[in-house]
């Protein structure tokens, strides 16, 4: 964030914003303005305010930042620097940086139109309350924009300002419970702001209401009151590094009391709900279409949304895999599956198939079944689509900020934390999650814990079956304290699977399926269907299979249309698993020595201690 134009550029930069399958907005590509005629009405004004948009999200957020857990990991060879992050081998020089800057230009942007829109009166009263929600949009994407950096970076800089009127380009860290609080407060004002869902004005769940300000409201009043790494901010001795709450109790209960109530005004509203089954919000999702669930998403359509700019390529580094030459174009995920995954899942639930797709497509539109070491990320899947959009990396799917399942959970991990155990209203917030699942069985859900640190637990693997693949497991393992014991565990659950012992002793060895061939777009398969075998077949059994016309898979190989991996104690990519992991240490990113401490003079000496 080093230099800012305020001549002002920022409408010319809105053509390139937010779009939408139902475009919401015609927008005329003006050719330049400076600031005070780019706010010189609410038309023009919003053309500003949907700039900020443009930079509150980023490949870097789901890709680099979203792997190195206990549900993803990366494909890419361990000398890469995004299997390098994925597996905690920090340093300076290798911390990417798209987010960070990403969304301090967000932040710059909302700087300029708090300021810009705050003095702006209507000239009627409909025109005030158009007013009234771009101020709301503005402090809401502000706020979302420092979690954002945040949650991987901790103390940063907080500019409230435009740069212009700080009248410096230097600024030091702040404590981020300052931030946190600044970003709780920026959330209650849009949420007085902001209109409801019901009240029309915002068409698409791609611009912020008052129930997405409430839900992004209890998310970060969670990270607020959760664990992060701390350091002393006067001395940066390595040795006041740890990990740790904040030290004013009272306020870390007032934030699960915010978090609950935020997310209990959206449930009493009853504006939002749950889609009936798990596999249709997936499949809404990737063929633009809006439903109940989705509160929050980042508009994906066209070359100007899902472009460069961005650098997102959802449904392509972080879906299946599709061969060039299949009916469905190109699709090359460099992020894979963590093989224990598949069996975190309890039988009979269905979130398993949806979540990760078990096969890949052929050259020859043949659905192939992917070995143990070859399984992909199923919720962008580009079969799902309706058509194959504007290009094999820019599919036109939105990212999927804030869902109404993850504000259930939220409730219900705030209720356990304010009750010190879960609470009736918190419990069947989680049993509707849980029981979607499962296909609206409660039978199959099991018996719900009822001590806080059971149902703390309970939670805790909820958001992971729910909620995989979204952003934020990562950072959530950070916030309850846990991710270096989490992900130790991972990785010994890793070498059991792949020496068939423990809990996967019994697990398959070989699978036999028919090797079918998709023929539509909109493919109503979830899964193949495959048959079993706990060890080797035998040769009748093998016999018959080839005389069935099925194909024989070893799950242990790395037989895969692409980027399988043995399954193996012994495989190089086992042993580098979290290769990097120190508790106390790597919570938190280091800051890029040449994009981001270099160019703030202000952050001269303000590197995290242990690097």
């Amino acid at each position: 964030m080093k230099k800012i134009i305020y001549n002002i550029s920022i409408v010319v930069l809105a053509a390139g914003i937010l779009t939408s399958c139902k475009k919401f907005l015609d927008r005329k590509n003006e050719a330049s303005f400076d600031s005070q005629s780019t706010f010189e009405n609410s038309s023009k004004a919003e053309m500003a305010v949907l700039g900020i948009y443009n930079y509150s999200f980023n490949r870097e957020l789901y890709y680099q930042l979203g792997m190195g857990t206990d549900e993803c990991i990366s494909t890419e060879g361990n000398t890469n620097s995004k299997n390098m992050i994925a597996n905690y081998v920090y340093s300076p020089d290798n911390v990417p940086t798209d987010t960070y800057t990403s969304m301090y230009r967000a932040i710059e942007y909302a700087n300029i139109c708090i300021k810009n829109v705050s003095a702006m009166k209507g000239t009627s009263d409909a025109d005030q309350k158009k007013l009234n929600m771009l101020l709301g949009e503005s402090y809401a994407l502000r706020a979302m924009s420092y979690l954002n950096v945040v949650r991987f970076f901790g103390d940063v800089p907080y500019p409230t300002i435009p740069v212009l009127d700080a009248g410096t380009f230097a600024s030091s860290r702040v404590s981020r419970d300052t931030i946190y609080d600044g970003c709780v407060a920026d959330l209650q004002k849009a949420i007085d702001l902001l209109p409801w869902k019901s009240e029309g004005m915002v068409p698409t769940p791609e611009r912020f209401t008052k129930n997405a300000a409430y839900g992004i409201l209890a998310r970060t009043a969670l990270y607020a009151a959760g664990f992060s790494l701390r350091w002393d901010l006067n001395t940066y001795a390595a040795s006041s590094v740890k990990l740790a709450q904040r030290s004013d109790a009272a306020r870390i209960r007032e934030l699960y009391q915010i978090a609950s109530d935020a997310c209990n005004a959206v449930i009493q509203k009853g504006e939002n709900g749950l889609v009936t089954t798990y596999e249709q919000v997936f499949r809404d999702l990737v063929s633009g279409k809006y439903n109940i669930e989705s509160m929050l998403e980042y508009g994906q359509y066209g070359t100007d949304a899902n472009g460069t700019a961005n650098q997102s390529a959802i449904g392509y580094t972080n879906g299946m895999f599709s061969h060039t030459s299949s009916m469905y174009g190109k699709a090359q995920p460099a992020m894979g599956v963590m093989p224990t995954f598949y069996y975190d899942f309890q039988d009979g639930d269905k979130r398993r198939d949806v979540s990760i797709c078990t096969y890949g497509i052929t050259d020859k539109n043949a659905r192939q079944l992917n070995s143990y070491g070859a399984n992909t990320i199923g919720k962008y899947r580009v079969t799902w689509k309706t058509s194959a959009g504007t290009a094999i990396n820019k599919r036109d799917i939105d990212w999927p900020w804030l869902r109404y399942s993850d504000v259930l959970l939220m409730y219900a991990e705030a209720q356990n934390e304010l009750n010190n155990a879960p609470t009736p209203s918190g419990i069947a917030a989680y049993e509707l999650v849980r029981k979607r699942g499962f296909g609206g069985d409660a039978t199959k859900i099991g018996t719900t814990p009822t001590t806080y640190q059971d149902f703390r637990n309970a939670i805790i693997n909820e958001r992971k079956l729910e909620l995989s693949f979204e952003g934020w497991r990562r950072t959530d393992l950070v916030r309850w304290g846990i991710q270096y014991e989490t992900l130790t565990q991972c990785k010994q659950n890793l070498i059991d699977m792949a020496g068939k012992t423990g809990k996967y002793a019994n697990i398959d060895q070989y699978r036999t399926y028919k090797l079918d061939i998709a023929t539509t777009w909109s493919d109503p398969v979830v899964a193949v269907a495959f048959t079993g075998f706990k060890t080797k077949l035998t040769a009748a059994d093998s016999a018959n299979a080839k005389a069935n016309g099925l194909t024989i898979l070893d799950m242990y190989s790395n037989v895969a249309i692409s980027g399988g991996q043995v399954l193996d104690p012994n495989q190089q990519w086992i042993k580098d698993i979290f290769r990097g992991i120190e508790k106390n240490k790597t919570e938190l990113l280091p800051l890029n020595t040449t994009t981001t401490i270099n160019n703030n003079p202000g952050l001269a000496g303000e590197q995290h201690p242990l690097y």
